[in-house]
Formats: structure tokens, sequence, C-alpha cells
């Protein structure tokens, strides 16, 4: 049976405005308010069942990484490392905590399945 369309178009302009802040985000980009949508709109905050969701998720997208990366070449690993580089702020942009934090979550995560990968040897 074919699954019915769920997104309504509320909701896949909400995805389309998320997916377009990406470049923007960590200090890449001019500030915004980020309690505002891209026309002036409230976005509401997440309820404690969604945050809970998402951190659940989150975890098994790392542990999946891990896992990933663990059995990834070495030009694989090197360019995932490069990619923490890459996402700091770019020129003449101030360093953003969170971009900051992000690129070190990743230098763990890779010393993680590096060591994963020296355990299964």
């Amino acid at each position: 049976m074919p699954r019915e369309n769920s997104d309504t178009s509320s909701d896949w302009n909400q995805r389309q405005r998320a997916l377009s802040r990406w470049d923007n985000e960590g200090g890449a980009g001019p500030a915004s308010d980020s309690a505002l949508g891209a026309k002036g709109m409230e976005i509401p905050d997440l309820t404690n069942a969604e945050l809970v969701t998402l951190r659940i998720r989150v975890i098994a997208l790392e542990n999946l990484m891990i896992s990933l990366l663990a059995t990834a070449s070495d030009q694989q690993l090197k360019m995932a490392k490069e990619m923490a580089g890459f996402i700091s702020p770019r020129p003449g942009f101030t360093q953003h905590p969170l971009t900051i934090h992000a690129a070190a979550r990743m230098d763990d995560l890779m010393k993680r399945a590096i060591h994963f990968r020296e355990l299964a040897s």
C-alpha cells in the first residue's frame, strides 16, 4: 500500500528554512536572531520528549559513524580530519563556541574510531 505523504506545506517550508541556514550557522555568517524564522515567524521551542528523542538519535548516529570510521581507509580518515578544520569560521568571522565544539567533537569521534580499529586488529 503506498504511503501517504504526511508532510504539510508548513513542514516542508520549515525543513527548507532549516537546511538553508546550515551554511551560516556556527559563526560562518552574520549573526541572526535564532528565535525567528525566515519570515519573522516564531519557531516553537522543542518539547522535552523531542529533546530526548533527538539525543537518542544523535547517540545512535555517533556510534554508527564510529563504526564506519573504524573501517575507513587512511585517506577517508584524513579527509574526515580535514573536514573538522573546514567547519571553522570563514576568514573575517569570529570563532563561535558551537563551531569550535563541533570541530572538537568530530576529532573525538575519529579518535574513538581509531581506538576501536586498533582493538579489532
